[in-house]
């Protein structure tokens, strides 16, 4: 699919995130003149719309155009107020995991879990990451064919929540939107092959006390703090 607008690349990231504030559009677009310019444009040709639903910056969101001529069939809606600072976390992780040397060099790609949920349609009850980072065969890292799985952990669950959430991604063998008696086969490999929480200081503790829960499958879970920049 080519997109044939300036700065595409921010506008399908754009609609695969739900939205972005301009202050994290500027970093994908290469300053706070050329985000203005951006969204201007795509308002314009009707292909997003912008708002101020929160505090600080403004948001921008694909319309029905825009995710059409995204190549993207995602059910079109305004991001909603409950969301809107996980959404903001989950997109500061990405720009902070595809900022990388490593990313860049291996052409790693990110799934976002808008497209994840797309497979399903509606009536989906399991869980969901917040993104997966695909990690090519050839790639020039230790890690070269892996999938990662991306959380974001804004506010704290319970630990015993959290902690059935990383069995399901740990023990998962699927695709997501495969049958359901192929999405954890006994004796196939993991699809996963780690999962990383990247977590505020209220959901640090949450997180830490769940992987300590999961026994040997806690070596596959890596924790960081959430990258700065990430909190609405």
């Amino acid at each position: 699919m080519t997109l044939a607008v300036r700065d595409a690349d921010a506008l399908v990231f754009a609609a695969d995130m739900y939205g972005i504030q301009f202050d994290q559009l500027a970093a994908l677009t290469g300053g706070d003149r050329s985000a203005r310019a951006a969204a201007r444009r795509w308002r314009d040709l009707g292909y997003a719309q912008t708002a101020r639903l929160s505090e600080g910056p403004p948001w921008l969101w694909a319309t029905r155009a825009g995710l059409d001529a995204c190549g993207r069939d995602y059910r079109h809606r305004k991001p909603g107020l409950p969301q809107l600072a996980h959404i903001r976390a989950v997109a500061a992780v990405r720009i902070a995991l595809e900022a990388t040397g490593a990313y860049r060099q291996a052409s790693a790609f990110w799934r976002c879990e808008r497209r994840l949920r797309a497979r399903h349609g509606p009536g989906m009850r399991q869980h969901l990451p917040d993104g997966e980072v695909h990690w090519p065969d050839n790639a020039p890292v230790a890690w070269a064919g892996e999938c990662w799985a991306i959380e974001a952990e804004v506010t704290p669950k319970t630990v015993a929540r959290t902690t059935a959430i990383m069995r399901e991604i740990l023990t998962r063998t699927g695709d997501y939107g495969c049958p359901a008696a192929d999405a954890a086969v006994l004796g196939q490999p993991p699809r996963h092959a780690r999962a990383l929480y990247l977590c505020s200081p209220a959901a640090l503790k949450t997180v830490l006390e769940a992987r300590e829960a999961l026994g040997p499958l806690a070596a596959r879970i890596d924790v960081r703090d959430l990258p700065a920049g990430a909190r609405l």
